[in-house]
This record gives structure tokens, C-alpha cells and sequence, in this order.
């Protein structure tokens, strides 16, 4: 196992094409950290860059207290688990899991305690005969997370692994890798776009945003407490309703008269234009809290509850409603924001309004 630092690292292709803006993190040993972003934002670069397969313009990476910017691949004691599986499908699953320390030459009875121990964790015993294309989509998976975990590195690197899975197989391998890193407790960098995914996995996440690290920390963080638009709309399901405002003595006004009172420590660094943001969850039928009324456009019914979409200024609102609703398209609802529940952002900058610091 092994700490892994980045201090200010960067990629660039060209003086103009920047694709990472100097990311610094530390990655506690042990700990399982989600990199979490739209597709093209830098995360599978990040983490390439932290294996090895892309050199870095500008920085430092270090792992296990080793500064490994001009070491190879295979002297950075990490293993990688791709998107795609990778295995090579005229060996058997014994074959696939052990290939690896037949090329390094390790003894024959330390290559199968090590194949059959990994096999164990992974449930894979019955199919070690068995060649790749006798086994399902979640087995291949576990055989190549398997490999990895027989070379016993210091860190595991995860890229995108579970995408090629359908919706119910993603959610058993979410939880066959959990049980995983509960088990090894080695350091972990997982690379996703699908923020369930980041939520459900990360003991920390990083969200990344066109090349720049928008926010670390804990999930549950992250969510309460987003560091601005991006983090705020990207991280939750369904994203959170944004409404344009502006200024108007203390309060906020947005669209249709509603207006929204600015809380007094933000008073003197919100500017002229404000973004409101409120998740769908806390808009509720009574409070106390700005009232919101619009005509339903759309109804998801889920079953434990429902989501109703309706034209609200220049935008839709999005309201979610517990249990089965009675709510048809064309009806008029009024929703309450919970008092406290509501997030204001810089308008131009996209930033959370935070209060001046004394």
C-alpha cells in the first residue's frame, strides 16, 4: 500500500491545447478516491499520467514517498483494471490471472497461492479452467481485477471499469468492489463518469471540470456543500434547479415576482447577478421557505417517488415528490424551498458565494 501525491500537475499537448490545469491532491494510504467528470474533462488523462502511460508537462507525482516522474510503468508497483477487459481469450481464466507473474519469473507455487487466494476473494475458483468466453460480462471483470490483485501493488488504478456493464451487473460490481477494498484496504484511484457511481464508492471524490480539480472531498460533502455551478449541478440525480436572479436590495429576485431573501453574511460579496440553486428534494408542498408555482409539464413516476418537471422563468424546475402523486400534466403546483436548503452562486464566475473572511 501507498500514499500518492500530486502537486501541481499538468498536461499540455501544445502551448495552446492545456488539457490538466495543475492538480494537487494527496491520497492517503488505504483510502479509495473516485475521479468524477463529464467525458473529455481529464480524468482518465489524470490517471493515465499517475500510471505512467502519459508523461507530465509540468509537476510531481509520488507514490510511497518515490518521486516517479521519469520511472516506467512496471517500476511504479501499481496495477491497472481498464474498461475494457483485455484478456486474452485463448487462456484459461488460471492462465490470465497468473500470466503476469509467469513474466516476471516467480516461483510456480507462489504464482498459484497467489492466483488461488485472489480467486478466493473474487469467487472465481469453479471457473479457473474455464476460458474467457465461457464466463459473463461481471466474471470477466472480476478475472482482470483478479490480475491485478495477484501482482499485490501498492495502489490499484481503475479506469472506467464497470461502463461496458448493464445497469444491474454496474451495481453488483460496485459492491463486489467494495467488499474488495474492505478486504486488501489497498489505495485505490477510481475513474468514472457516473456520479451513483462516485457517490456510492468514494471514501473521497474529485471532481473534475475541463481539466481542473472543481472540488475534493467527501461525497456527502461534496453534495451539501458544492463548491460551485458545475460541482452543484453535476454531482446529484436529478441535477439541481438553477435560477437566475438578481439583486434587489437585500434579497434575490427571480423570475415571476418570487423573491428570495439573501442570508446577511453573504450580503456583502453577492454581486448584481446571483445564480439560486435548490435541490428537487427540498422543495416541498408547505414551508415557510420561498414559494415556487408552476404548471407540470412532465411526470417520471419511480415508484417510491416521482418527479415533476415544469417552465419556470427561463428554465424548468424540477420538484421531487415522495409516494405516488396525484399530479397530472397541466395542473398548477406551488412548492415550498426548505429555509436553509437553498445555495447561491456568483452569476458570472460560477463560484458559491462564501462569506467575506474577516
Amino acid at each position: 500500500m501507498a500514499e500518492i501525491v500530486l502537486r501541481d500537475v499538468q498536461k499540455s499537448y501544445t502551448q495552446e491545447v492545456r488539457v490538466i490545469h495543475g492538480v494537487s491532491v494527496t491520497i492517503a494510504d488505504g483510502e479509495f478516491i473516485v475521479i468524477v467528470g463529464p467525458s473529455g474533462c481529464g480524468k482518465s488523462t489524470l490517471l493515465r499520467m499517475i500510471a505512467g502511460l502519459e508523461t507530465i508537462t509540468a509537476g510531481e507525482i509520488s507514490i510511497a514517498g518515490r518521486v516517479v516522474n521519469e520511472v516506467e510503468p512496471k517500476d511504479r508497483n501499481i496495477a491497472m483494471v481498464f474498461q475494457n477487459y483485455a484478456l486474452y481469450p485463448h487462456m484459461t481464466v488460471y492462465e490470465n490471472m497468473s500470466y503476469g507473474l509467469r513474466i516476471r519469473r516467480l516461483a510456480p507455487a507462489e504464482i498459484r497461492e497467489r492466483v488461488e487466494r485472489a480467486a478466493k476473494i473474487l469467487e472465481l475458483g469453479q471457473f479457473l479452467e474455464r476460458k474467457p468466453r465461457e464466463l459473463s460480462g461481471g466474471q470477466r471483470q472480476r478475472v482482470a481485477m483478479g490480475r491485478a490483485i495477484v501482482r499485490e501493488p501498492a495502489a490499484f488504478l481503475f479506469d472506467e471499469p464497470l461502463s461496458n456493464l448493464d445497469a444491474k451487473l454496474r451495481v453488483q460490481m460496485r459492491l463486489e468492489i467494495q467488499k474488495l477494498h474492505r478486504r486488501l484496504a489497498t489505495t485505490s484511484i477510481f475513474v468514472t463518469h457516473d456520479q451513483v457511481e462516485a457517490m456510492t464508492l468514494a471514501d473521497r471524490m474529485i471532481v473534475m471540470n475541463a481539466g481542473v480539480a472543481e472540488q475534493v472531498g467527501r461525497p456527502i460533502d461534496v453534495y451539501d456543500d458544492p463548491a460551485s455551478l458545475f460541482v452543484a449541478g453535476f454531482i446529484g440525480s436529478p441535477a439541481m434547479n438553477f435560477l437566475s436572479g438578481k439583486r434587489a436590495g437585500d434579497d434575490i429576485e427571480l423570475a415571476g415576482g418570487v423573491r428570495v431573501a439573501l442570508p446577511a453574511e453573504l450580503r456583502a460579496v453577492a454581486p448584481e447577478a446571483v445564480m439560486v440553486g435548490v435541490r428537487p428534494e427540498h422543495l416541498v408542498a408547505q414551508g415557510t421557505g420561498p414559494a415556487f408555482r408552476f404548471t407540470v409539464e412532465m411526470v417520471e413516476a419511480l415508484g417510491a417517488d416521482a418527479l415533476v418537471h415544469g417552465p419556470f422563468g427561463a428554465g424548468t424546475l424540477i420538484a421531487r415528490l415522495e409516494g405516488h402523486t396525484s399530479a397530472r400534466v397541466g395542473d398548477t403546483l406551488e412548492r415550498h424551498a426548505i429555509p436553509g436548503r437553498l445555495y447561491f452562486f456568483d452569476g458570472a464566475s460560477g463560484r458559491r458565494l462564501r462569506p467575506a473572511r474577516p
